[in-house]
């Protein structure tokens, strides 16, 4: 029987927010905050999670989509940081094989360069030893035939060869809800569209949030009460802890990140590719990715000043000329425009300014503003105690999400002068294994899917590879699902109705616009956003969700809105 984990499970879990005191209220449903709360219930903590808007709404479904060991902070001798992730490359990698995959990676090198072949050997070496022997295979050099055979689009003048070395790709949003569904089938309460509105002070400390229901027709407010609060509010950090303390100054210095994403039959390559931009230096990447849609190519991103309010932030024309320059400074035969490009995303990465203190209680007490180029700061995470005795969370990468969260609680524990759970520290309650044994989402292991086909071809199905690639051995439930529709599918998404009405009961789903932005991606790899089917979908979301046509129609709506604004570049 499957797990449920719907808008049903939300209002169950507003319940439990209302009756119950928690060891833990995490503030935040993107990576970090849905790592930090499998992690909590994994040794038995009473955990409650609540996320303002969507999970994954914010950075966490606006990345460049991979994991990787961070090739780039080698030139900050960030040594520890790079060993650190490739161990849990290798591990995402062998946990969840349909999430996690290698991609190669093509560094081209042209004469002029600043970084010139031998630096860049010397570093692929290093990252190599690095990763020991936890990667496809090592980096090799490649002459200028050899990369154009490999890469025909590219510049020819002035190339004088290259290097491949190989990271992963992977599916940012549904690995925040594989580890938010890990954490419910391990007790917490969950909800997303809950907003912390103030802190709940008793004396000095704070003993919980008041939060408000978006959902509720009322938009009902009420206490939740908890032992220790931990904000993982990601770009708003400072926000939140603005609430915490009127005194509070700002320990972020977060950087926009913008994307473009074109067909990938219209920007061909067999993986990714790194390009330099000649003026600042800066690093960006071509992706492509045959697994998203019918395919496409993803080019980022930038590092330009984010707004103070994340929620500002957007694609401004210099950001597409940015990218666009680079594209065609390295593919001038492709001849691309802005009319190429199929839709874009902008995140904000919460950088630690680079000046703050480790610790941030010191931090927060810091005059000194002094600036530092925005690709230089470090990914690092910070961990400290914030006013009210609350644990801060700052930084941080996706590659490192699960150890980041163990180290959270560790660290929440520690803090607290608290003894570990009864039984071992690292055992779930529900599985009794090894927390670090357990995979982001049991239903992707190869074994599991394995599994699942035989099943599907006992019962005479034959399961589409894109259905895999989405919902591992979950693939056979949504096929169940689509027996009972007989809609017309867009290409890439087969069984779509099916999709969402799987997603709506086992990904908490509230809206059209969580389906068509973060669970699946419709809008990203489609020139029509995935549109023409919303009128079909909203039959299937009202029968679903037990509304009446009325609601389905403002699904609709709200979706052409939040997908105007997010084109909003075209004009």
């Amino acid at each position: 029987m499957m797990d449920e984990f719907s808008f049903k499970t939300r209002q169950k879990a507003i319940e439990h927010f209302k009756t119950e005191k928690f060891d833990l209220l995490i503030i935040g449903g993107g990576i970090v905050g849905a790592a930090t709360a499998r992690d909590a219930v994994s040794r038995g903590l009473k955990v409650a999670l609540v996320e303002r808007k969507d999970f994954a709404f914010g950075t966490s479904s606006r990345s460049s989509k991979l994991i990787h060991g961070g090739l780039r902070y080698l030139q900050s001798a960030e040594f520890h940081l790079v060993f650190e992730a490739l161990a849990e490359r290798k591990h995402l990698m062998d946990t969840a094989p349909y999430r996690v995959k290698y991609l190669p990676f093509y560094v081209p090198n042209y004469e002029g360069d600043k970084k010139g072949r031998f630096l860049i050997g010397a570093g692929l070496w290093l990252y190599d030893l690095l990763a020991i022997f936890r990667t496809k295979e090592w980096h090799r050099h490649f002459s200028k035939k050899d990369l154009l055979r490999d890469i025909p689009i590219l510049k020819e003048e002035g190339l004088k060869g290259g290097y491949r070395y190989y990271d992963a790709s992977m599916q940012d949003d549904v690995i925040v809800i594989d580890t938010l569904r890990a954490a419910h089938q391990g007790g917490a309460a969950i909800a997303n569209y809950v907003e912390a509105l103030a802190p709940i002070w008793k004396e000095d400390k704070v003993a919980g949030f008041r939060l408000k229901d978006h959902e509720s027709v009322s938009k009902d407010e009420f206490e939740l009460k908890a032992k220790r609060v931990v904000v993982c509010g990601g770009p708003w950090t400072d926000e939140l802890g603005s609430l915490l303390s009127p005194n509070w100054k700002r320990i972020l210095t977060p950087s926009k990140g913008v994307h473009l994403v074109f067909d990938l039959k219209r920007l061909p390559l067999p993986g990714a590719m790194m390009m330099v931009h000649p003026q600042d230096g800066r690093i960006a990447f071509v992706m492509a990715r045959p697994d998203l849609g019918t395919g496409v190519t993803i080019v980022g991103t930038t590092d330009s000043p984010a707004p103070q309010d994340p929620d500002m932030a957007k694609v401004n024309e210099s950001d597409i000329d940015y990218l666009m320059d680079l594209l065609w400074r390295y593919f001038p035969s492709l001849r691309l425009t802005k009319a190429d490009i199929i839709s874009t995303y902008v995140g904000i990465r919460p950088l630690m300014n680079p000046m703050m203190n480790s610790s941030l209680n010191s931090s927060l007490n810091s005059t000194d503003e002094k600036k530092k180029s925005l690709q230089d700061i470090s990914r690092e995470y910070y961990i400290a105690l914030g006013p009210g005795q609350t644990v801060l969370v700052a930084g941080g990468k996706y590659t490192t999400h699960r150890q980041m969260a163990k180290e959270i609680v560790d660290f929440t524990l520690k803090a607290w002068k608290i003894s570990s759970p009864p039984g071992s520290p690292d055992a779930p309650p529900s599985t009794g294994a090894s927390q670090t044994s357990l995979p982001v989402n049991s239903c992707m292991t190869a074994k599991a899917v394995e599994k699942s086909l035989q099943q599907a071809k006992e019962e005479g199905i034959k399961i589409p590879s894109e259905l895999i690639e989405r919902f591992g051995s979950k693939a056979l439930d949504v096929i169940h699902f689509h027996n009972r529709d007989v809609t017309k599918d867009p290409e890439g998404f087969p069984c779509l109705a099916a999709q969402l009405e799987y997603t709506m009961k086992h990904e908490m789903v509230l809206h059209l616009e969580d389906f068509y932005l973060r669970r699946v991606p419709l809008f990203l790899t489609r020139a029509d956003g995935g549109l023409p089917w919303a009128d079909g979908l909203s039959h299937t979301f009202a029968k679903v969700k037990g509304v009446d046509t009325q609601e389905a129609v403002f699904e609709v709506f709200k979706l052409r809105q939040e997908l105007s604004q997010r084109l909003l570049w075209k004009n």
